[in-house]
C-alpha cells in the first residue's frame, strides 16, 4: 500500500502545472541560475531516474531536504516530527468526541427504533456525516468565540509561554510541568477544533452502532437472556452493545484515514500548526519532498493503526483467527 501510495504520489506532483524552481526563484532570475538550482536538486534528471532516488531515500528513512520558500534547506523528517504531535493531539481528542457521541446517540437510536428520538438521531446522524468540515468549524468560531467568547478561535497556544517540550503534545507536557494553568489553556485550544472534527465523524459511528445494535438486540442470545428473566437494560449493556461494537472497532482504521483527511480542513480553520497546515504550505510551494514526505507519514501512520486495528478485533472476537 505504501509503495502504491509514494509511487503515484510522486508521478502526479511531476505532471501537474507548476514548477517548484520558478515558486523557490524570484522572478526574472537568469536562465543559467535556474538550470543550475535544477541541476542541484536533481529535478533535471528523467522521471524514472528521479523516482529510483526517491525510493532509495525512502527506504532508509530519509525522507529529503525541503525545497521550499517557508522550510527551504531543512530536513523533511526533522519538520514533519515537529507538527506531528499537533495533528496527533487533534486526532486521538476528535476520535475521543466521536466515539462519546456516536456511541451514545447510536445506542439511543437501536434502544428506541421506530420512535421519534430514534428518526432524530437518524437524521442527526446523516447531515453531520455530510457537513462540510470548514464551514461547521467556522460556525462554531462565530458562536464559542466570537458571540459567547467562551474559547479562542485560533491557534494552539496564546496568553502563556508554551510547556517545555517533551512529548510535543501540549496537553501532556503541561501536566508534566505541573502547570495546570497551561493544562488549561491548551484543553481550551483544543475543544472547538475537536468538537468539530468529532462532530462530523460521530454520524458515522451513530449509524453503525444503530445498524449492529438493532441486529444484536434481535438475536438469539438475546432472547434467551431476555428469556431467563435477565432485565433488558443488562441485555442491552452486556450482550447486545458488546458484540455491536466488533464491527465498530474493525472499521476504525478506515476512520483514522478520514480523521487524518478531514484534520487538513480543520487545522486551516483554526490556524492549527499540524501536518494539515504543513501540507498545505508545501503545496502553494511546490515544495516536492515536503509534500511527498507528509503524504509517505500519513499513510505510514493509517496503514500501522489498521494493523493495530485488526489485531485487537482478532482479541476481542473470538471467532476471529490470524
Amino acid at each position: 500500500m505504501l509503495l502504491i501510495l509514494l509511487t503515484v504520489v510522486f508521478f502526479v506532483l511531476r505532471v501537474i502545472p507548476g514548477d517548484p524552481i520558478a515558486a523557490l526563484l524570484a522572478e526574472g532570475t537568469p536562465t543559467y541560475i535556474v538550470d543550475a538550482v535544477r541541476h542541484s536538486l536533481g529535478l533535471d534528471q528523467p522521471y524514472w531516474v528521479q523516482y529510483l532516488v526517491y525510493l532509495a531515500q525512502i527506504f532508509t528513512g530519509n525522507l529529503g531536504t525541503s525545497i521550499g520558500q517557508y522550510f527551504k534547506g531543512q530536513s523533511v523528517l526533522t519538520v514533519i516530527l515537529q507538527r506531528l504531535p499537533a495533528t496527533a493531539e487533534l486526532t486521538v481528542g476528535a476520535m475521543v468526541v466521536a466515539t462519546i457521541i456516536g456511541m451514545g446517540t447510536g445506542l439511543i437510536a437501536g434502544v428506541n427504533r421506530d420512535k421519534p428520538v430514534d428518526l432524530l438521531v437518524r437524521l442527526y446522524g446523516t447531515i453531520i456525516f455530510v457537513i462540510p468540515i470548514f464551514w461547521l468549524g467556522e460556525i462554531l468560531q462565530i458562536v464559542f468565540a466570537v458571540n459567547l467568547g467562551l474559547l479562542p478561535a485560533q491557534g494552539r497556544f496564546s496568553s502563556l509561554d508554551p510547556p517545555a517540550t517533551v512529548t510535543g503534545l501540549y496537553t501532556i507536557d503541561s501536566l508534566l510541568e505541573g502547570r495546570i494553568d497551561k493544562f488549561l489553556v491548551a484543553l481550551q485550544h483544543l475543544v472547538l477544533p475537536c468538537l468539530t472534527l468529532g462532530l462530523v465523524l460521530s454520524g458515522f459511528f451513530t449509524k453503525t452502532v444503530r445498524a449492529n445494535l438493532l441486529r444484536t438486540i434481535n438475536s438469539d442470545y438475546a432472547e434467551a437472556a431476555k428469556a431467563r428473566g435477565i432485565p433488558r437494560g443488562r441485555i442491552i449493556t452486556r450482550y447486545a452493545l458488546k458484540n455491536a461494537l466488533i464491527p465498530v472497532v474493525t472499521v476504525l482504521g478506515l476512520q483514522f484515514a478520514i480523521l487524518f483527511a478531514g484534520a487538513v480542513l480543520t487545522e486551516r480553520t483554526f490556524s492549527w500548526p499540524g501536518m494539515g497546515s504543513l501540507l498545505l504550505l508545501s503545496i502553494n510551494t511546490a515544495d516536492y519532498p515536503m509534500i511527498q514526505g507528509t503524504i509517505v507519514v500519513y499513510a505510514f501512520i493509517i496503514v500501522v493503526i489498521s494493523v493495530i486495528i485488526d489485531m485487537i478485533n482478532g482479541l476481542i472476537d473470538p471467532r476471529v483467527r490470524y
